[in-house]
């Protein structure tokens, strides 16, 4: 059995992966649009929706995913290298849920990414996994919305059509 939160992580890749592969289709130009309001360009929303996916995954994992933290400069970064990361992200997802159901009542005291000068911040598992479900829908909705205040069509990133597409949902007979 798969446990639910494993899912809310999955839909929240597979979002990210469905907004990565529309603006592989935008140009440049399209990728650096902004509007007030939102985090920033485009590109910069993606690279920090990943680059905090990854942080997220690090403190409740309690090491890293790969080498080097992903920490962007983010109006400069490729699509390529967002999208490499993202699949650092799918892999955090999978290793963290490879035995069973996570404890969210776990209290982690430190990551394995705190730089030297920082304090620690401490919280439950259940806070980092929470915010970055929140995290990554809010920032997605802003990108959304600045695609479509420039005329762009963004993908539909519901639960919906990724259920449809796994069997998990299904128009029934009247």
């Amino acid at each position: 059995m798969t446990p639910i939160m494993q899912r809310q992580l999955r839909h929240d890749v597979w979002a990210t992966e469905q907004l990565v592969a529309k603006c592989r289709t935008l140009n440049e130009d399209q990728l650096d649009l902004k509007i007030h309001g939102t985090y920033g360009s485009v590109r910069a929303t993606l690279a920090h929706i990943v680059g905090t996916d990854e942080s997220y995954l690090v403190r409740v994992l309690g090491s890293r995913l790969h080498d080097a933290p992903f920490r962007p400069v983010e109006d400069e970064v490729a699509l390529e290298e967002i999208a490499a990361h993202l699949a650092h992200v799918n892999e955090g997802v999978e290793r963290l849920f490879a035995g069973g159901e996570v404890d969210g009542d776990r209290f982690i005291t430190d990551t394995p990414l705190r730089r030297p000068e920082q304090k620690r911040f401490e919280m439950y598992a259940w806070v980092p996994l929470t915010q970055f479900v929140h995290h990554g829908n809010d920032h997605r909705a802003q990108i959304a919305t600045t695609l479509s205040a420039h005329g762009i069509e963004p993908p539909d990133l519901q639960v919906w059509p990724l259920a449809m597409a796994m069997g998990a949902s299904r128009e029934g007979s009247s």
